[in-house]
C-alpha cells in the first residue's frame, strides 16, 4: 500500500527515510515516535538488548496495525519500522512516523501503533545486565 511503510531489518534504522515517507503536502501535522534502549530497567544496569521476530508474522501484524490506523484515524501515512537483533543503549529499535492534516489524528494514530505493537506483535526482547539476561514482553 503506498500510503503504509512496513519494515524489519537488522542494518540501523533511518528516522530520516521514516519522516520523509509520511511527509505530504497536504499534512500539517506529522507526529513521530523513536524507541530507545536505555540504560536500566527496574533499578538493573541494561548492558544490551537482543530483538527476536518471527519476521514473516511480525511484518503482517505491523502492515495489519498501520492499515487500520488509516482507517481509524483522519491520517495520511504511516511507517512502523523495526529492528532485530543486537542493539546498544541509545540504538533505536523503532521508529513510527505518522502524518495528518492536523496534528491530533497524527498524535492519537502514533500512540495506537506503538501500544499495540508492543501487544499483538510477535518481537521478542531479551535483557542483558552485567549478571546476566532475561527475555521480556514475550508474547504474543
Amino acid at each position: 500500500m503506498e500510503n503504509t511503510s512496513v519494515l524489519i531489518k537488522s542494518e540501523k534504522l533511518n528516522l530520516q527515510e521514516c519522516y520523509n515517507f509520511v511527509s505530504d503536502p497536504s499534512c500539517g501535522g506529522i507526529a513521530v515516535f523513536v524507541g530507545t534502549v536505555r540504560n536500566a530497567t527496574q533499578n538493573k544496569s541494561v548492558t544490551q538488548l537482543d530483538f527476536s521476530t518471527y519476521k514473516p508474522m511480525a511484518i503482517k501484524e505491523m502492515q495489519k496495525i498501520a492499515n487500520i490506523a488509516l482507517d481509524k484515524f483522519p491520517i495520511k501515512k504511516i511507517a512502523i519500522h523495526h529492528a532485530e537483533g543486537l542493539l546498544q543503549i541509545e540504538d533505536i529499535p523503532v521508529i513510527i512516523t505518522v502524518s495528518s492534516p492536523h496534528r491530533k489524528a497524527a498524535f492519537d494514530a502514533c500512540q495506537y501503533a506503538i501500544d499495540t505493537l508492543k501487544e499483538t506483535v510477535p518481537i521478542w526482547k531479551k535483557e542483558y545486565f552485567e549478571d546476566g539476561e532475561v527475555w521480556v514482553n514475550a508474547h504474543p
